[in-house]
């Protein structure tokens, strides 16, 4: 097959490798280029994305790049045109010597699939070298002795070309004494002797002085000369002879500096200076001569400098054995370089993709890792692993490529970046290894919502509050990173009691302080809860709710209310209180209520002021009045208590009221209670008498014809005469009333019935009976009976019991009766 520079050369087991390649993602398959060395740089070799039958924005989308297990890069991709064009000088002699063929290899990668093509590049050999020889001059000393047809080895032109560019022929100058022989050998090549063709004569001709010409086949053909000075001496007839021709060795290329590595020995027949043998290189190249030495006397060649297989693998001498009167002989010396471990593993990154999604699915490429190791055979084997992580593994893929996958889901919450160590191992003896450490950054996704710092939160405010008031603070926790981690508070919309939640509370939206819109008022409302949102910055966003309740707390802002006895106002209430009333006597009870809470609703009674201090006393925190010794009968029959009622607060408020007490034990002594309404309001009482006076002569037949209807009515239950509000239901208690056991405040099981007149200066009267079981049940107040007479009136029974004494009275009176005695009363 003829390589031709350009030309794509791929052989049959080739063609079916790159059918195979565009079939199976991981196959390779090998690409053979032909090129001439000492092309300029930027020179084509060939067109690898027409070759490969891959368009070119396929072909550069899918990463192209070539990897050389040298140091040198001899090739590179064209970045416009996809062509394989020559990137460094390539000197076939220096790369491969006399190696046939020549051929320089590399690693072409594609990925996205990942696919190998093994392109070895034949390098053809042009006629850069001309022949040379080994010295300037070749000096021989030739007896006259000599016969006609003598030879004489010449040293041979070295031409480090190949092929038809390498040494060709030789041609000597015009002369009486000397032909030329030109010899082939399969291990030298082309050599020549000189073969006397005339006996010399010392004495006419002692110094002959030749040209040397040898010539290579090459298009311009190009040559070299030495000049070959003959000496002609007396009789030599034997030439040195070496025991080899060629001299091959093994040598390890850890050797120290110093060692033999091998010994070339020649005899000579001759006798005396004759058969003195010397040595010497008779071609060496640059660097082969900077890496051994030739003892001149032993033949020892030694080690001068360092060997390095993945470097040179051979060498090739020329030795040259010289006897005392200038013949010689030559042989050659290979040197062959063994390996040895001496080269760890190169670990090299191809391709890294980070930051990687946290979401990223197991399996999915982190790196492409591609390990070099110069050694050779067992030695340049490599493996590879990672240290202390389940996170990752490694799959090998394409001659020492190696894929970094993820093995288990990342969550960058949990840790948000890697340290991936690798260590490549070979399999020499002993092994050698390296390590690269990969860091991998994880990208955050938006996969958790905020999370508050507690399940509920409470909040504890004092009514009354400023607007504005800091009630309390939530704070939520966002992992994510960045937007996705920042957190915004929001309410979420409710009502309370009917009105929008927004009415009460606002929040700050970025650091979730929750302050009020307005004050409130524990009376109104004592508790309410409020939904918060926390929501994240995130795409989409996450959000997460907790409940804050707000407790309101009491202060005492609402004086006690007094139930009973009713305000002083218009009505006018009195008491009666039996003369035989005992000390410890049950008289009477303020009922006062604190619509506050807790301890501004503890309420205190005390008596103020009093007709007589010494006679009664009230409970504390109960209300009770009581008779604090037994009633005299030099005891006034009027009584005014003045009773003040205080609540526990800081600081406390009160109220007062007026307690009149009445001792007397039948109706008979009421007309004397007259005084007790004079005291008050005499002016309006006057007025008021007068216009009863007019109503009652004007209305006289009237009441006559009522007195007939009255008897005919049927006896009645007793009922409750008001001049106020005295039985007292639970309906009548200030809104939002709380009872407090034990406070003073009302209790639904102790109410007292309060009987009395229509408020007559004359006739005001109050009958007190304590009771548990016949209280007014809530929300109901007290009614007329469906078949009550209002113009009936019936005192039936009145009951008063204390410490053991029960009084009953009976006072059956005829409404006729009562009106006429209430005219003659007033006359």
């Amino acid at each position: 097959m003829d390589y031709r520079p350009g030309n794509l050369y791929i052989g049959a087991q080739g063609r079916a490798l790159i059918y195979f390649m565009f079939t199976i993602p991981f196959c390779f398959g090998d690409v053979r280029l032909s090129v001439v060395e000492e092309l300029k740089r930027g020179s084509v070799v060939g067109k690898m994305a027409q070759d490969l039958g891959v368009d070119l924005k396929t072909f550069f989308a899918r990463s192209p790049r070539i990897e050389f297990d040298g140091s040198k890069r001899y090739f590179d991709i064209n970045p416009q045109t996809g062509e394989l064009v020559v990137n460094d000088r390539i000197d076939r002699e220096e790369h491969c010597g006399q190696r046939q063929p020549c051929s320089l290899q590399f690693d072409f990668f594609l990925e996205n699939p990942l696919e190998l093509h093994r392109v070895v590049v034949d390098v053809q050999d042009s006629n850069d070298n001309p022949p040379s020889f080994s010295n300037e001059q070749i000096n021989l000393e030739i007896g006259e002795s000599a016969v006609t047809g003598t030879r004489f080895q010449i040293d041979e032109a070295l031409d480090p070309d190949v092929g038809i560019n390498t040494v060709q022929g030789y041609s000597l100058s015009p002369n009486a004494h000397f032909t030329l022989a030109v010899h082939t050998n399969a291990e030298t090549g082309k050599y020549a002797e000189l073969v006397l063709d005339k006996e010399l004569d010392r004495e006419k001709e002692d110094k002959i002085s030749l040209l040397l010409a040898a010539h290579d086949g090459g298009n311009p053909p190009r040559s070299g000369t030495v000049m070959i000075n003959i000496q002609v001496l007396d009789a030599n007839d034997n030439i040195p002879v070496f025991t080899q021709t060629t001299y091959r060795v093994n040598v390890a290329e850890n050797v120290p500096l110093g060692t033999a590595v091998v010994t070339v020995s020649a005899s000579d027949a001759d006798e005396g200076a004759n058969g003195a043998v010397s040595y010497e290189f008779s071609h060496l190249s640059t660097k082969s001569r900077n890496l051994f030495s030739l003892d001149q006397k032993t033949g020892d060649i030694t080690l001068k400098g360092p060997l390095d297989y993945e470097e040179n693998p051979s060498f090739e001498m020329r030795v040259k054995a010289k006897d005392g009167s200038g013949q010689a002989a030559s042989c050659k010396v290979i040197v062959d370089v063994t390996d040895v471990n001496d080269n760890a593993p190169v670990i090299l990154i191809k391709s890294l993709k980070s930051p990687l999604s946290e979401n990223a699915p197991i399996g999915s490429e982190v790196a492409i890792i591609y390990v070099q190791d110069k050694d050779t055979g067992p030695s340049g084997k490599v493996s590879c692993s990672i240290q202390h992580s389940t996170k990752f593994k490694l799959n090998a893929s394409i001659k020492n490529h190696f894929s970094l996958v993820t093995a288990e889901y990342l969550d960058r919450e949990v840790e948000s970046e890697y340290n991936i160590t690798i260590t490549a191992t070979d399999e020499g003896t002993p092994s050698l290894s390296s390590l690269k450490t990969i860091q991998l950054v994880v990208a955050d996704v938006n996969d958790n919502a905020p999370v508050f710092e507690e399940l509920f939160y409470s909040a504890y405010v004092t009514e009354n509050n400023k607007p504005g008031f800091s009630v309390c603070s939530v704070t939520a926790r966002d992992p994510d990173w960045r937007q996705n981690g920042t957190v915004f508070y929001s309410l979420l919309p409710s009502e309370v009691n009917g009105v929008p939640v927004s009415s009460y509370l606002s929040i700050n939206g970025d650091t979730g302080v929750i302050h009020a819109v307005r004050p409130f008022d524990y009376e109104q409302f004592r508790s309410f809860k409020v939904q918060v949102v926390a929501r994240d910055n995130g795409s989409p966003p996450l959000s997460s709710n907790v409940t804050v309740s707000v407790f309101i707390t009491d202060e005492n802002d609402n004086s006690p209310q007094i139930l009973y006895p009713t305000p002083e106002g218009n009505s006018f209430m009195t008491e009666m209180v039996p003369k035989a009333a005992i000390s410890g006597s049950l008289v009477s009870k303020v009922i006062a209520v604190d619509a506050d809470s807790g301890q501004n609703a503890w309420l205190s009674y005390q008596i103020v002021k009093s007709t007589d201090p010494g006679l009664f006393t009230i409970g504390l925190h109960s209300g009770e009045i009581r008779a604090q010794r037994d009633i005299s009968e030099s005891d006034s029959m009027k009584q005014n208590l003045v009773i003040s009622v205080k609540d526990n607060g800081q600081p406390s408020l009160s109220t007062t009221c007026a307690v009149y007490l009445l001792i007397s034990d039948n109706l008979a002594e009421v007309p004397e209670l007259k005084d007790m309404s004079y005291e008050e309001s005499n002016s309006k009482l006057t007025s008021y008498l007068i216009i009863a006076l007019v109503s009652v002569s004007t209305f006289f037949l009237t009441f006559i014809i009522l007195i007939i209807a009255v008897r005919l009515c049927h006896r009645r239950k007793p009922r409750l005469l008001f001049d106020g509000a005295v039985a007292i239901p639970s309906a009548y208690l200030p809104p939002n009333y709380a009872d407090v056991d034990g406070t003073g405040t009302l209790r639904s099981t102790y109410n007292y019935d309060a009987y009395m007149t229509t408020g007559s200066r004359t006739s005001d009267f109050k009958f007190v009976k304590s009771y548990n079981d016949n209280t007014l049940p809530s929300g109901t107040t007290l009614k007329r009976s469906p078949v009550d007479n209002s113009d009936c009136l019936n005192f039936t029974s009145l009951d008063f019991i204390e410490n053991g004494s029960k009084f009953s009275t009976l006072v059956n009176i005829n409404p006729g009766f009562l009106s006429i005695f209430f005219i003659i009363w007033l006359f």
